[in-house]
């Protein structure tokens, strides 16, 4: 499992909404599994669950990003898991880096 934890100059919403445009709409394989949001007064936490398909481990691998405000500043969590082949082999090849990464790079600009 890949893990990577940062912060952003962006709402939790816009920044949700720019990992969708990016890492779904400009993929083939990518795609939402769901979407949970709650909203508490200022405080905002949306959960996003992916899945992308990875040919070098012929998996899909889920990515599970969380995004909230909840310090007063935006915090993404975002984990990847899943790309393992068969029922005890977890190596994935890479693909959970890569698709973890995948979230730190759209973001990359706005990280502070």
């Amino acid at each position: 499992m890949d893990v990577r934890e940062f912060y952003v100059s962006l709402s939790p919403k816009d920044a949700l909404e720019i990992l969708q445009n990016s890492l779904v709409q400009g993929s083939i394989s990518g795609a939402i599994v769901d979407i949970y949001e709650r909203i508490v007064g200022e405080h905002q936490v949306v959960v996003c669950v992916l899945e992308k398909y990875y040919m070098r481990t012929s998996n899909r691998t889920s990515l599970t990003v969380t995004v909230d405000n909840l310090e007063n500043k935006t915090k993404v969590h975002a984990a990847a898991s899943g790309g393992g082949e068969g029922m005890f082999f977890r190596f994935d090849w890479g693909a959970g880096g890569s698709f973890v990464n995948s979230v730190e790079k759209v973001l990359g600009e706005y990280i502070v």
